[in-house]
């Protein structure tokens, strides 16, 4: 179903496309070997290139060309063997040499696409224009003292590699599921960290909109948005203002907007500036960038195993539902976990406990899968001993209870205390014979024609056995009774 918002003179659509600034992950910066990690006291991160020093020239971090390919291999993209680096010119205080190398008219990946999917299961494929590289500005620091503004250059001249997206998104849920699946991709290639409370990733939101059928209206911008549900939010208030500006009889202006989520509200920063406002023009201290088909080859050979492949594979390997294998291969770690839980075991079943059990564990607690205060060898250890009959369904419960409290291995537990599910007929059907004396009635009822009494003669027997005795073999002997 198309989403549309109503306005005074009916339905509009909304189009959006975004810019996503992801901060590559490496070692040093893009043209200079100073640090790129995250943090630090303000400008300590920063060389002679960095600061705008008159001479310095930049010099090409390999690595962080890989990256970008490994990207847009991820992003299955067209990789352009042939780039070049742009100057984009502005004036700001925290740009100190007054431009930023870019990449303009060459960047070095292509058209790509991302397949997305929807809470109704719809599946969408929103179109990648291109990835350029280009390097970060510092920061500008307005609340450390009432009359000036602090610059901090740790940041200036760290890797971005900016993903520009077709204008195929056409609601909210659209952007947020296009940003964490990009987010994920990134996280899997490890290209990029997807931290946008760091700042490691945040977007650009454009957004217009339209009667159904009618070509694009004029866009807005909305700047730097660092939260997934900030951009979502962010297009519904920005497409609201827009219809009623249309509605209203005026014209929306192309402008960069910022949105402040407290206020409920996008406030215009400055009219959007166009290509020839940048003067862009090829940065001499640069040769063209040229890459090699071999070693593009060889870095698409390094490439993981990515989540719409793993998510496939699941599927087949495993014979569990799409939606469930989707969960599981959000995060690398949490795949890695389930694998070595299922090897071998009910894959099923195995799904069931991670996601439901053991995601409830975390929340709780707090914690994530890597720190997860159940290993998945300690977790399959359980599952085994389900599988043996040697607890059931009820006791695994219990004993997964224990597991996270104490740390103690599924076996331990249940030694400990004496936990072992009964599997003895003579046992059972003893239990089974005590409830039928003591229950005469109502067995009198059941054979009169109450089937729904079964359930209670099933939870009186595993009463009387503490819950131990195997649920399977309890029934078998109540129905050749009953």
């Amino acid at each position: 179903m198309t989403y549309t918002i109503e306005g005074k003179t009916g339905a509009w659509e909304i189009v959006v496309g975004l810019e996503v600034h992801a901060q590559v992950i490496s070692h040093s910066k893009l043209f200079s070997g100073a640090s790129a990690s995250y943090g630090g006291e303000p400008n300590t991160h920063v060389s002679l290139v960095d600061a705008g020093f008159p001479g310095m020239l930049p010099v090409l971090n390999q690595e962080c060309v890989a990256q970008a390919i490994r990207t847009g291999l991820g992003l299955r993209a067209r990789i352009n063997l042939e780039s070049r680096f742009d100057r984009k010119n502005y004036f700001y205080a925290d740009l100190p040499t007054g431009y930023q190398i870019s990449q303009f008219t060459h960047p070095i990946v292509g058209e790509g696409t991302v397949e997305i999917e929807l809470a109704d299961g719809t599946v969408r494929h929103i179109g990648i224009t291109r990835l350029h590289m280009e390097q970060d500005a510092g920061k500008s620091m307005h609340d450390q003292d009432p009359a000036r503004s602090f610059i901090d250059l740790n940041r200036a001249g760290v890797a971005l590699m900016e993903i520009v997206s077709e204008p195929d998104i056409r609601c909210p849920e659209e952007a947020g599921a296009y940003l964490r699946k990009l987010r994920q991709i990134l996280r899997y290639l490890g290209t990029c960290d997807g931290n946008m409370e760091e700042g490691s990733m945040r977007a650009d939101v454009n957004v217009s909109v339209r009667k159904a059928g009618e070509p694009f209206r004029t866009r807005c911008e909305i700047k730097n948005v660092n939260s997934i549900r900030y951009v979502m939010h962010a297009i519904e208030v920005e497409a609201t203002r827009q219809i009623e500006v249309w509605e209203d009889g005026g014209e929306v202006d192309q402008e960069t907007r910022l949105f402040d989520p407290s206020r409920n509200e996008t406030r215009s920063l400055r009219s959007k500036e166009d290509a020839h406002d940048y003067r862009y023009f090829p940065d001499p201290d640069l040769l063209p960038l040229v890459v090699e088909q071999e070693w593009v080859d060889a870095l698409e050979r390094g490439l993981p195993e990515l989540p719409d492949d793993k998510r496939d594979r699941f599927v087949k390997e495993y014979g569990i539902p799409r939606y469930d294998a989707s969960v599981l291969v959000a995060e690398q770690a949490i795949a890695d976990y389930y694998e070595e839980v299922a090897k071998g075991r009910d894959a099923r079943l195995a799904a069931n406990w991670v996601t439901g059990d053991l995601f409830g564990a975390l929340n709780r607690t707090g914690r994530t899968i890597t720190d997860s205060p159940i290993s998945a060898a300690a977790l399959g250890g359980m599952l085994d001993l389900v599988s043996d009959k040697t607890i059931n369904g009820k006791i695994a419960k219990e004993v997964f209870e224990d597991m996270l409290e104490t740390g103690d291995s599924a076996a331990a537990i249940v030694e400990r205390k004496g936990l072992k599910q009964v599997t003895d007929t003579g046992a059972i059907d003893a239990a089974v014979a005590d409830v039928m004396a003591r229950n005469a009635d109502k067995v009198e009822e059941y054979r009169g024609g109450k089937d729904r009494l079964f359930g209670f003669f099933v939870g009186q027997v595993m009463k009387a056995m503490a819950g131990k005795a195997n649920p399977a073999m309890v029934n078998e002997a109540l129905k050749k009774v009953l």
